[in-house]
């Protein structure tokens, strides 16, 4: 065993001829009876108390701990009392991702996962309870993607104790747990006509955002960040090299998602759509932290920027801009007064990088070109988002075979031609 069993009703005395004897102790009949010891790996003592006739018990306890720390798979009991939402917390506190996706993931604990599973232990987790959540975010009525987004976020957080040696195992990862599915629908992309409609919609000095953004692919932020001297005319290219971000309520410059900076094919139709915007509304110049509110101030000339001469911000782009833009083109709805806009998710901005992936595809563009021209890390997302655009292969069986007997046809003919004259 890794340590030893104290029994606190009897204690060992020595007599004066040197004999020994167990005698009662004070505490004898009452409280555990039994408390196992050992020293943890930390040079701590640690300790466990057994009531009376559980003494195997007690000695099974400290054969698992003792098998535990052979095997390197040893857990500080105590260590799992701590609740999730001080774990949590703690995590995102030593996170160095992107302060943005901490800001963003501080507020969805917040929101969608403290008030149900922050109190419980770490410990005390079992995969009913991450079930359990699981229903009522399904029943909350947020979109599937951002219920999965929600669940990876702590999925990743019970892998971190686990990786701390907090916990065993993640109750995430279950066999009876299943993240949420994503909704059965297929993306649609816009049609041209969509695409053109929207742009009218939209004030003059922000229709070449549109122009951009299906001619070129680029993200929202990216065409908010963009500057006149990462344009090639001549070459044909865009260099993607920044975005205008949010982070809480703060604007700032930052890398392209990913840090991931890319070169972008730039067509003849908006190299003159862009041309033109610069003479009409000649670049500023820009001065914003870098990556964090308290980042070092970093200055760029944009193309795009609101009329006050600043920075576009998203949030007021999106709701007193595009959103009336949405509704002149009939995409949804008028909004009554004093009502909100009819939630638009799938008709974001980003409806324009899908437009610029359906027209590649259809044009015969490899996935591997479109995931680098759309800035994905992985061309199997790009694949897996937009596997239903690419031309079917049976068609394209059936125009190779028939284009293969159409030239044999065309042989037979000349050769029919030919023995006739003879």
């Amino acid at each position: 065993m890794a340590g030893h069993i104290q029994d606190r009703w009897f204690k060992t005395e020595t007599s004066t001829d040197g004999k020994t004897t167990r005698v009662k102790t004070e505490r004898y009949g009452t409280g555990m009876r039994y408390r196992a010891r050992y020293v943890a790996p930390d040079g701590t003592e640690k300790s466990r108390s057994f009531p009376d006739k559980q003494k195997r018990l007690a000695e099974s306890w400290l054969t698992q701990i003792a098998a535990d720390l052979s095997r390197g798979q040893y857990i500080d009991p105590s260590a799992g009392k701590v609740t999730f939402q001080q774990f949590a917390t703690g995590w995102l506190a030593s996170a160095t991702t992107d302060v943005s996706t901490i800001t963003a993931m501080e507020l969805r604990f917040r929101i969608h996962v403290f008030p149900h599973i922050g109190s419980r232990s770490l410990s005390a987790f079992q995969p009913g309870h991450i079930r359990t959540w699981a229903r009522t975010l399904k029943d909350s009525g947020i979109a599937a993607s951002y219920q999965r987004v929600i669940f990876a976020n702590v999925s990743a957080a019970f892998g971190a104790a686990v990786d701390d040696g907090v916990i065993v195992r993640n109750p995430c990862r279950a066999g009876s747990v299943r993240a949420p599915k994503l909704d059965a629908r297929k993306l649609k992309p816009w049609t041209r006509e969509r695409v053109f409609e929207v742009r009218a919609g939209l004030p003059g000095e922000y229709q070449t955002l549109v122009d951009v953004g299906a001619g070129c692919g680029l993200r929202q932020g990216e065409i908010f960040g963009l500057a006149p001297d990462e344009i090639d005319f001549l070459g044909g290219v865009v260099h993607v090299v920044r975005q205008v971000k949010m982070v809480g309520s703060h604007l700032v410059f930052a890398p392209p998602k990913g840090g991931k900076l890319r070169d972008v094919p730039l067509p003849d139709a908006v190299s003159y759509a862009l041309a033109a915007h610069i003479t009409s509304r000649p670049p500023i110049e820009v001065t914003l932290p870098w990556k964090t509110p308290d980042g070092p101030p970093v200055t760029a000339t944009l193309l795009f920027y609101s009329r006050e001469r600043k920075a576009l911000n998203r949030n007021y782009f999106n709701m007193y801009l595009w959103k009336p833009a949405l509704v002149s083109a009939g995409v949804i709805p008028e909004r009554e007064p004093g009502e909100r806009f009819e939630p638009s998710r799938e008709h974001g901005m980003h409806a324009l990088r899908h437009f610029y992936a359906s027209v590649l595809l259809d044009a015969g563009e490899n996935i591997k070109a479109l995931a680098e021209y759309l800035g994905h890390a992985d061309p199997g997302f790009t694949l897996r988002t937009y596997t239903h655009l690419m031309p079917n292969s049976q068609a394209r069986a059936r125009k190779a075979i028939d284009a293969m007997f159409s030239v044999s046809a065309d042989d037979r003919d000349d050769g029919g031609e030919q023995q006739a004259a003879a």
